[in-house]
């Protein structure tokens, strides 16, 4: 009779520790899955830092069909940067004028009243750098695509402005940026000055 208890005693407890074996089992399981989620607040991140990339992707291929016969007959400066250079720099200013858009959104709580300025001039500034592709290389308009140029170096100008106060970062981001559209300002102004009879 004491034999027959004793096992049943420790069948209860068999059970009792397997119960617990597969509640630790699962429990570690659901961290080990959690821990591979991606958290919902990388989505925003990941998503404003991509989206300058669209109309990247969308000018590159105009890009590629003009630049070896349109724009290889432009008479051009000697110190302009070789071809190769332009795709890894958009990259990189993409990435950080995206990245730095997110850091004033996440600053600002999303798409507030007080995001209206900053992010708008920076859509605004995004637009017009999109723009300018298909108007210089799709349409062959140099002049009306320095005008374009002009103009959004002084919406960039003024979005870093606006940024600075709400995040310095997000504002440094946009330095480099500032800087190639000076740059791309004067190759765009000397490439329409030496080639008047060129532009449609």
């Amino acid at each position: 009779m004491k034999r027959s208890i004793g096992c049943r005693r420790c069948q209860a407890c068999r059970s009792r520790d397997a119960i617990c074996l597969l509640t630790v089992s699962a429990s570690k399981l659901s961290d080990l899955l959690e821990s591979c989620r991606m958290p919902s607040s990388w989505l925003p991140a990941v998503g404003f830092t991509l989206l300058p990339h669209v109309g990247g992707i969308l000018g590159g291929l105009i890009t590629r069909r003009e630049v070896p016969t349109w724009y290889t007959s432009l008479v051009k400066p000697s110190w302009r940067p070789p071809n190769w250079m332009f795709a890894p720099v958009w990259t990189t200013l993409y990435t950080s004028m995206g990245y730095g858009s997110y850091l004033i959104y996440k600053e600002l709580g999303g798409f507030t009243e007080d995001a209206v300025v900053p992010l708008g001039l920076y859509a605004g500034q995004l637009a017009l750098n999109w723009a300018w592709t298909p108007i210089f290389f799709g349409a062959h308009k140099i002049g009306w695509s320095l005008a374009v140029l002009i103009v959004l170096t002084e919406t960039a100008t003024a979005t870093a402005i606006s940024w600075y106060p709400i995040n310095k970062t997000a504002a440094y981001l946009m330095v480099p940026y500032l800087g190639w559209l000076m740059l791309a300002s004067t190759l765009n102004y000397c490439i329409w000055r030496d080639n008047k009879d060129k532009s449609e």
